[in-house]
């Protein structure tokens, strides 16, 4: 009996699992969806996919293709599923400034293009460099319209590049992990660095890379700064992988075998083909020695003086006026320290009468002999006015020969000593041509309660103010200005009014007649481009019209079209900044 129960029981446990078995494989078998009934309604055999706005539908074979991805844990979409993926890089919020993900999306490609050009022809000032990072560097869609996304990249990488702010290179490249996108700027960054040879830093960018690296130049450049980290076993295997793709540059070869120990030959050949591979001839070469020429780049210059490769003053022959004349050049390039050139001309010997005639001297020498005795004569003058008169002609004399800039540092130098009232009124222009005029950046804010836009009104574009505070004020300070028949409503007092208006603070209309709107004032192509709310690139016209210029010198015609623009734009925390830097009376 107990037998048979123990035979019955396993019958049972053994039907159960045949049954079970059979219906799992039953569920396992794919639906036959080729003999769905055509006359279905559509919407029961589609699926809606919606990526960036735009919208796709997926059939059930699709779908069936995405059930079979499951056995790898995800589901891939065939590309032809999926819309083109926009991607968005930068590195301010929008909402921080007022702009939005769409500021370049109505614009026209051909415009901006325009516009790009126009800006890389100009120095722009610390005001309109701020405004171009804002509009270049806030995230965003790139425009939709006769600019691809990798044009656009483009145009922010020269832009970062003639900028040339590493550090917030570095910030957008990390934040965005974009070096593949942005080969030309990280190579920009990594150079820069290496020639100031601050290895260090140039690596910094790769220990923070979370992508393998597909450019060339910068994957020779990864290797060779694990070698130098001791990640040696790493950068092998890299080497070989690359090596196995193809790989063939004897040069680079043999100086990163011999970092990795297997080789011990030097190759001393040196390569001026980038700074990487020069740096690489200085690394692996004990006895490295290089005589920079006058064609040698500038990238190369700065790595042999950052390096202290250069020859010090101390050792140049001042017969060998040919090599003088390359560290001039150097010198008025910023890629030799122009005192040292100064030191050189000290090393120069010269009679008596020479210095006693320096005037009629130097005609009869070289041009850098000439160069070198008015300098002595500098020195060794101690009338003020005489001194003038030479350091003018030794500036010309540079400049003459196209190296205007090899005297600039030393000069100033020589003018900082000179009490501005002792100069006689024929050398004041080359004074203050040539001095450098320290301003005060940190001028303090003078209020003056007569003048409206000089108020401490103005504390509320520091958001000082609150709504009912600011209106009573606003009505107190216009009522005593009515009755004032002497007081000039000037065009920064109609600025500050007609921003307050923007931000929908309440002026009675009774101050209506203090001053006459002009809507004439914003010049055609941006008041095209506010209807069309394309925000990017009003920002750039303005950066356009600032120029070279310091906002708080420009004048108020200009300034009031820009407000104009940013408070029909609705762009406060820009305008407000503005505001604030021209507004104010600063003493």
């Amino acid at each position: 009996m107990k037998i048979s129960r123990l035979l019955s029981k396993k019958f049972f446990l053994l039907t159960f699992f045949l049954l079970l078995s059979s219906h799992i494989n039953a569920e396992e078998q794919p639906v036959d969806i080729w003999n769905i009934d055509k006359n279905n309604d559509q919407s029961s055999n589609e699926l809606i996919i919606e990526n960036n706005s735009n919208t796709k539908k997926v059939k059930d074979s699709d779908i069936y293709k995405m059930q079979s991805q499951k056995k790898s844990g995800e589901i891939k979409l065939d590309e032809s599923l999926v819309t083109n993926e926009i991607n968005i890089y930068g590195l301010f919020d929008p909402e921080d400034n007022d702009l939005d993900m769409n500021m370049w999306s109505n614009s026209n490609g051909d415009q901006l293009k325009s516009i790009f050009l126009r800006l890389s022809k100009i120095d722009l000032s610390d005001d309109a460099s701020e405004l171009m990072k804002i509009a270049l560097l806030t995230n965003a869609y790139p425009p939709e319209t006769n600019l691809s996304e990798k044009e656009f990249l483009e145009i922010r990488s020269n832009w970062l590049i003639k900028n040339s702010d590493l550090d917030l290179i570095e910030e957008y490249l990390i934040k965005n992990q974009i070096i593949n996108s942005h080969p030309k700027l990280t190579k920009y960054l990594v150079d820069e660095h290496l020639s100031e040879a601050n290895f260090e830093k140039a690596c910094d960018i790769f220990t923070k890379n979370s992508k393998s690296i597909e450019d060339e130049y910068l994957s020779k450049f990864n290797i060779y700064c694990l070698v130098k980290s001791g990640q040696k076993d790493k950068a092998q295997l890299i080497f070989d992988l690359k090596k196995e793709s193809g790989f063939k540059e004897k040069y680079y070869e043999n100086k990163i075998n011999y970092l990795l120990g297997f080789s011990s030959e030097i190759d001393v050949s040196v390569s001026e083909k980038s700074i990487l591979d020069f740096h690489l001839a200085h690394q692996t070469n004990p006895d490295f020695v290089f005589e920079p020429k006058e064609n040698t780049s500038k990238i190369i210059w700065k790595y042999l003086s950052s390096s202290n490769l250069l020859d010090t003053f101390n050792k140049v022959d001042v017969l060998d006026l040919e090599k003088i004349s390359t560290i001039e050049k150097a010198s008025h390039n910023k890629n030799y320290p122009e005192k040292d050139l100064f030191e050189i001309y000290k090393k120069f010997q010269f009679n008596i009468n020479q210095l006693l005639n320096v005037e009629n001297s130097y005609k009869s020498l070289s041009k850098i002999e000439g160069r070198a005795l008015i300098y002595q004569k500098i020195l060794l003058e101690s009338e003020m006015v005489e001194k003038l008169k030479l350091l003018k002609l030794l500036k010309s004399l540079f400049k003459n020969d196209n190296i205007n800039d090899a005297f600039d540092t030393e000069l100033k130098n020589f003018l900082e000593k000179i009490n501005p009232t002792d100069i006689p009124d024929n050398l004041t222009s080359f004074y203050y041509t040539n001095i450098e005029i320290k301003e005060n950046k940190e001028n303090e804010i003078k209020f003056n309660k007569e003048i409206l836009h000089q108020s401490k009104l103005i504390n509320y574009f520091n958001g000082d103010y609150s709504k009912s505070k600011i209106e009573k004020d606003i009505d107190n300070f216009l009522k005593k200005i009515k009755k004032n028949k002497k007081y000039f409503f000037s065009k920064k007092d109609q600025i500050f009014l007609e921003s307050l208006k923007s931000d929908g603070i309440e002026i009675s209309n009774k101050y209506d007649d203090l001053y006459e709107i002009n809507d004439s004032e914003i010049p055609t192509d941006i008041q095209v481009m506010i209807n069309n709310n394309e925000k990017g690139a009003s920002l750039l016209r303005i950066v356009e019209v600032i120029g070279q210029d310091k906002l708080d010198r420009m004048d108020e015609d200009t300034i009031y079209f820009i407000i104009r623009t940013l408070n029909q734009l609705n762009i406060d925390q820009i305008r407000n900044k503005i505001l604030l830097k021209v507004l104010p009376l600063k003493v």
